[in-house]
């Protein structure tokens, strides 16, 4: 670099607006020295103007979102002095505005695909609304710079020079990135006052960075365009037809005053070092036009510097602080763009997967997109289900959430009432019809039910989750990695029990504690052991005999183990297990049990954390077994947390997908609803009332009738979450409300009696007790009860009016008829309309029972006011275990009641809704992960086993078109 060069760069750094004899418009144009003379465009001034408009446009910013600030990041490799001068310009003027401006400087060693990769991160950070690559790249390898320039994100080109926003601009669409030099060049020509509509236009110099857009954008602003360039021929008669003047040729003082039109506008975009010896620093700057003969002809013109060139970082941060304020307009919007997706309902109604499979669902990342996510946010599994990053949570921290709705049912016949087919109906009135911001939060089922009996729980008929092949499958593998991680605790489990039983206290303490390349150190883990234990040294060749036997030793009694394996699938011949019977084992053999895997611990911690932070610390406070003093034995203690935490990190993300009509669904988690609390992740309902924001809607399902899974959803989901519910719907059906009157018996897979195919009001009238019990139950939360009654068939409106008499006389809010099964979102609107009146009340809600109460006290509240019953009656062990538990600490954790959903009572024959009956509690154990204590009210299967004829018979896979047959 030239020693004048370098003179020059100093000069331009410290250019003073002062220096500038003219103000920014043409009303503040200051007087030539003569009359004859061109006014001087002063873009010193204009860039000043236009820096004092956009600081206030910043500062409003933080008035709609708090700590909101535009992010412009300016990537150099290498360290050419005259980038860096330029650089400086651009950070001056960014933090004059009030934008995080920061400059990344890579070496000049980096290699393109690195260079890539950093573009690439920029370009997936959400706090980066510009991104500029210093030109030209300072480097040792060959880079090539137009793909680096193609590589930023056209959303954050703030230059202006990627093909697509240049394509844009050729097309007449200026709502992209306009390319800042020649948009200043527009600016200023503006500020003259002179009409550019059907102006002559010259444009000398066709450079893609000035020549060409400068030309593309005086055409659209309507003035008629010649470019000129080096074999222009005649190029002085050209240029002398123009009312306007652009010049950017490269050719010091090329432009004499003979080339142009008398009065012209005349914008001279070159800057060029010329000797001088009358300066001090021996050179001068002039541009592409000799100022001095033009300012005598021309009737405007911008001076070389203090024209042109502020004026380019002015619009560079004009470009910034718009795409901030796009993506602040996308932060804070309050409406979707959501497309919803058309139905064709068909006569008679189809099966599920004939409906599901007609319906040809958008691509997911699309849907993302629709409602607010980010791409760096969505990590897509193929294209119609995708995992949601926990990042969204962190972005959409200061965003107001939406009302929050629960779906639960009275007490259900073996058939089920159609929770889920209600939720998804209900989602697509609010989001397809209402045009609604609403979310669907459901679980995910396992596959045990999906090759057994029960079916799907993707919805039915018109009111589903597509595609539901994927939905009642492997998903994301969320349910696997609940599996590895459940069994890899039981293997490690087990392996310590006979370690330490085929192992000396020293032997075993130095293989806990071995040495590595000479040096011996303990694990954070261990660490963590030694402080419970209240061992304060970290030296392990410093432990006493005692201290490295307590250390060493988890003297696990193996009547107390709770934790058992699981499978993700029906087998009744895994309940009850003998473990050990190789004779590697040396005879220490067990009983013991496989649970299905959403019947694990691990799948009701999932559901539960609230972050990756709170994932970990719930995983290690889980409690597998007591050890012989009657103390907890927890995964901690087995040196299992960071494993686990690895293994589940990813289960932790929340799936999207959609519903029929194309409105979003959150799966995720599917704990047990028995002897778990049967509730989607609290992450997902969290991230969902973030998206909706605060005029939406998270509709979300509880497991069973509102007896289980409301309850739990209330008592322990939602006193973890710390969210109120704003309203709640319970799904109630004509078949159900008979059954509890005294009908015959509902079996899967037999023809219903009569009863149920034909009016029958007296029976009806004698089921509404356990409607009634189920809308008391919501009032006992403080919530408003809306009962939808989900038509079917064979049902007659006398039958439906009764319904809905009593449940308004029970202080139901609403009680409406839905056919959505039959009909889509439309035939839920009537329900959207009655969730969204409910959702404007006063949010009144209100937890059960304090925390603090004895564990017995809890038991008894909720057996009485959710069941009817008039008292609970502990065994002997139920007593025992609650003295255990109280005295290790876990007193003050919520209940989980664990009995059956076939009614209100702990017998399942039991119908109706009697009261005054007793509870029977057999056992009590605690889910201290989790966070709750079970109850159990009889004994529950935590296996479910296969019927005569599974649905095993009717699944199959089509080798020729890759679909999957008879599923549903």
């Amino acid at each position: 670099m030239s020693i004048q060069y370098q003179r020059f760069l100093k000069v331009l750094e410290k250019w003073p607006a002062e220096k500038s004899k003219v103000a920014a418009g043409v009303d503040r144009l200051e007087p030539a020295i003569k009359m004859t003379e061109a006014k001087i465009i002063s873009g010193t001034l204009v860039a000043k103007s236009i820096r004092e408009e956009l600081r206030n446009e910043v500062k409003s910013f933080a008035q709609r979102l708090p700590n909101f600030q535009p992010g412009l990041r300016i990537v150099q490799v290498g360290g050419r002095e005259d980038s860096n001068v330029y650089i400086r310009m651009k950070i001056k003027a960014a933090t004059e505005i009030g934008i995080d401006a920061v400059h990344i400087q890579l070496p000049k060693t980096i290699t393109e695909r690195e260079l890539l990769d950093k573009i690439n991160d920029l370009n997936d950070d959400p706090q980066v609304h510009g991104i500029i690559v210093q030109m030209p790249l300072d480097s040792d390898t060959t880079i090539d710079s137009h793909r680096i320039t193609d590589a930023v994100s056209a959303a954050k080109d703030v230059d202006g020079l990627h093909t697509i926003n240049e394509g844009r601009l050729s097309i007449g669409d200026l709502k992209g990135f306009l390319p800042c030099t020649p948009w200043g060049c527009l600016e200023l020509i503006r500020r003259t006052g002179v009409d550019i509509v059907g102006a002559r236009a010259v444009v000398l110099g066709r450079s893609k960075i000035v020549g060409t857009p400068a030309a593309e954008l005086l055409k659209w602003a309507n003035a008629t365009v010649t470019v000129c360039h080096s074999k222009t021929r005649n190029l002085e008669e050209v240029t002398k037809t123009a009312d306007i003047l652009v010049v950017g040729i490269g050719v010091a003082e090329m432009v004499k005053g003979s080339w142009i039109k008398p009065g012209a506008v005349v914008i001279d975009c070159g800057i060029n070092v010329k000797p001088d010896a009358s300066k001090a620093n021996g050179t001068r700057l002039v541009g592409d036009v000799d100022y001095e003969e033009a300012k005598k002809v021309a009737g405007f013109i911008t001076p070389v510097p203090g024209g042109v060139g502020p004026m380019t970082v002015a619009m560079l941060m004009k470009n910034t602080v718009r795409s901030a304020a796009r993506a602040l307009d996308r932060q804070t919007r309050t409406t979707w763009t959501l497309e919803p997706l058309s139905l064709k309902p068909l006569r008679p109604v189809p099966s599920d997967i004939v409906i599901a499979r007609a319906q040809k669902p958008k691509d997911i990342a699309y849907l993302a997109n629709e409602i607010g996510l980010e791409p760096r946010e969505v990590s897509l599994y193929g294209n119609k289900k995708a995992k949601i990053s926990l990042d969204v949570l962190s972005r959409l921290k200061n965003k107001e959430v939406g009302n929050y709705v629960v779906v639960a049912g009275i007490t259900p016949t073996p058939l089920g009432e159609g929770k889920t087919t209600t939720l998804m109906g209900l989602i697509q009135a609010l989001g397809a019809h209402k045009r609604r911001n609403v979310v669907a939060a459901l679980r995910q089922p396992s596959m045990g039910p999906t090759f057994g009996i029960k079916g799907g729980a993707a919805g039915g008929g018109y009111a589903q989750v597509i595609p539901m092949e994927e939905f009642n499958l492997h998903l994301t593998g969320d349910i696997h990695a609940v599996s590895a991680a459940n069994n890899l605790l039981a293997a490690q489990l087990d392996t310590r029990i006979f370690h330490e039983s085929t192992q000396q206290d020293k032997a075993l303490y130095d293989r806990l504690v071995p040495r590595v390349k000479g040096v011996r150190k303990f694990s954070p883990i261990q660490l963590r052991r030694l402080e419970r234990l209240g061992i304060t040294k970290t030296d392990p060749d410093t432990l006493s005999e005692d201290e490295y036997r307590s250390f060493a030793r988890l003297d696990i009694d193996s009547d107390t183990i709770m934790w058992e394996r699981v499978v993700d699938m029906n087998d009744r011949y895994l309940r009850s297990v003998t473990v050990g019977e190789s004779s590697t084992e040396k005879g220490l053999t067990r009983r013991t049990g496989f649970a299905i895997s959403v019947a694990s611990e691990i799948m009701a911690v999932l559901a539960l954390s609230r972050s990756l932070e709170d994932m970990k610390q719930r995983l290690a406070d889980m409690v597998v077994a007591f050890d012989k003093k009657g103390k907890p034995v927890t995964a901690d203690d087995l040196g299992m947390t960071g494993a686990l935490s690895v293994l589940l990190k990813d289960a932790l993300e929340p799936n999207l997908m959609q519903s029929l009509e194309g409105t979003p669904v959150l799966v995720h988690a599917g704990p047990f609803a028995n002897i778990a609390h049967g509730c989607n992740s609290i992450i997902a309902d969290e991230i969902g009332l973030k998206l909706v924001g605060k005029q939406g809607f998270v509709c979300t399902e509880a497991g069973f009738g509102s007896d289980i899974g409301m309850e739990k959803f209330c008592n322990i989901k939602c006193r973890t979450s710390g969210r109120s519910p704003n309203a709640m719907v319970l799904v109630t059906t004509v078949r159900a409300i008979k059954m509890h009157g005294g009908g015959a018996a509902v079996t899967p897979g037999a023809p219903l009696n009569k009863q149920y195919t034909e009016e029958n009001i007296e029976l009806v009238e004698k089921g509404l007790p356990n409607l009634l019990q189920h809308i008391s139950n919501g009032k006992a939360h403080g919530l408003p009860v809306v009962v939808s009654i989900n038509a079917h068939t064979n049902d007659t409106k006398a039958e439906h009016e009764v319904l809905k008499k009593a449940a308004l006389a029970a202080g139901a809010f609403d009680a409406v008829v839905s056919t959505h099964w039959a009909d889509g979102g439309a035939g839920a609107i009537a329900l959207a309309d009655a969730v969204i009146k409910a959702c404007e009340k006063a949010n009144n809600f209100k937890l059960l029972y304090d925390a603090e109460l004895p564990l017995v006290d809890k038991m008894t509240k909720i057996a009485t006011t959710m069941y009817g019953a008039g008292k609970v009656q502990l065994t002997q062990k139920a007593l025992e275990k609650v003295k255990l538990l109280t005295n290790a600490g876990f007193g003050s954790l919520p209940i989980c009641m664990s009995k059956t959903s076939g009614s209100v009572t702990g017998d399942a024959k039991i119908k109706g809704a009697p009261k005054g009956f007793t509870l029977d509690v057999e056992d009590v154990y605690v889910a201290a992960g989790a966070g709750f204590v079970v109850a159990m009210c009889g004994e529950i299967t935590k296996m479910p086993g296969l019927s005569t004829r599974p649905a095993i018979y009717d699944i199959d896979l089509n080798t020729q078109t890759g679909q999957i047959e008879g599923l549903f």
